[in-house]
């Protein structure tokens, strides 16, 4: 069985009204992203920021999976799939993917300021005086500005095994997410999904300048033909 491997972003999860990291004028929701995506920023003003990832889930529960997220998901009827995304939301998860790798980490998960491999599902709001075991706040299950990528060493290894690359949603400009492309096998064939692409069709790249929606029906029935 054929192994796809998925590199998603942003792009993906807006046509289901989930806004992208920053509109044109580098604001997240009216914030600086420095406020609210930076451990500088949670030191500075916690509870700006536990409000901040509380709207965001609020948000979350509001929205559904779509035609995207469920065509990659039907993938795994006829392939092995592995989606490596840098959306936070559960979306992929809710369409039935069951092979989710989160680099910048899962908004409907929280984790201990001390430890971080203490971590725990949080669908509630986050509050000042949510502790963990060990009497330490709690933030966000979110890789921040400045911070590691830990699931950088899995999505490497996965990227490595790849037969097929999807590229959906992400404009590859984002490091480290975006070297990831690099570490497919040589020859790979590859297909880059966006409406607005910064990448031209090569001897083993194929592009389809659309919507993601729109371009993951169009990549499923080129895969099932081939």
């Amino acid at each position: 069985m054929k192994h796809i491997v998925v590199l998603s972003g942003a792009g993906i999860s807006a046509e289901s009204g989930i806004k992208t990291f920053r509109d044109a004028d580098g604001l997240w929701e009216g914030h600086d992203v420095m406020e609210v995506a930076t451990p500088e920023g949670f030191a500075a003003n916690p509870e700006l920021v536990l409000n901040f990832y509380n709207q965001r889930r609020a948000q979350l529960n509001t929205v559904t999976p779509n035609k995207a997220h469920i065509g990659l998901a039907e993938l795994e009827k006829d392939f092995k799939v592995s989606i490596i995304t840098q959306n936070v939301d559960d979306l992929h998860e809710r369409a039935g993917s069951t092979d989710v790798t989160h680099l910048h980490g899962e908004l409907l998960k929280a984790r201990s300021t001390f430890n971080e491999t203490d971590i725990k599902t949080w669908k509630t709001d986050l509050n000042l005086g949510d502790l963990c075991k060990q009497g330490y706040q709690m933030r966000p299950h979110i890789v921040w500005f400045g911070e590691d990528v830990p699931m950088m060493d899995k999505a490497i290894k996965i990227c490595e095994t790849a037969d097929v690359l999807i590229i959906v949603g992400t404009s590859m400009q984002v490091y480290p997410a975006a070297s990831l492309m690099h570490y497919v096998p040589e020859n790979t064939n590859t297909y880059f999904i966006d409406p607005k692409p910064n990448m031209a069709s090569s001897k083993n790249i194929t592009v389809i300048a659309e919507p993601a929606t729109v371009g993951v029906l169009k990549l499923t029935n080129i895969l099932k033909e081939a």
